[in-house]
């Protein structure tokens, strides 16, 4: 587990990270409005073809559930913080080195691991 301080550090950067992905969601989003109901309305009187307006929503979506995955990782990364588990790789219980942390705060593996499991799916 990280020292006070790299965990405090940690703390910080994860919660920025959380701030600014609600802020881009919800930007994102037109507000409190889904992103279905901003979609409909993005491309609702639009004269690009249906498959154009397809594609565009269906990449909206994608970065939808991205963002959502996303923003699931960072909570699990600070319910880690806050048992103190943080920076243990979830699957060989080896410290995740600090700079992959500073890379990707929300990292649950480390590099051996993350890559075994990548190739399993």
């Amino acid at each position: 587990m990280k020292n006070q301080l790299q965990q405090e550090t940690f703390h910080q950067l994860l919660l920025a990270q959380r701030v600014g992905l609600l802020e881009r969601m919800a930007s994102e989003r037109g507000g409190v409005v889904g992103r279905a109901e901003v979609a409909a309305d993005h491309f609702g009187g639009n004269e690009d073809s249906h498959a154009q307006v397809m594609t565009q929503r269906d990449a909206e979506f994608a970065m939808n559930e991205h963002e959502t995955a996303e923003l699931s990782a960072v909570d699990t990364a600070l319910a880690r913080l806050k048992a103190g588990n943080y920076g243990i790789c979830l699957d060989c219980d080896a410290e995740i080195p600090t700079t992959r942390l500073l890379a990707f705060p929300a990292a649950l593996r480390c590099i051996d691991c993350q890559s075994f499991a990548e190739k399993r799916h």
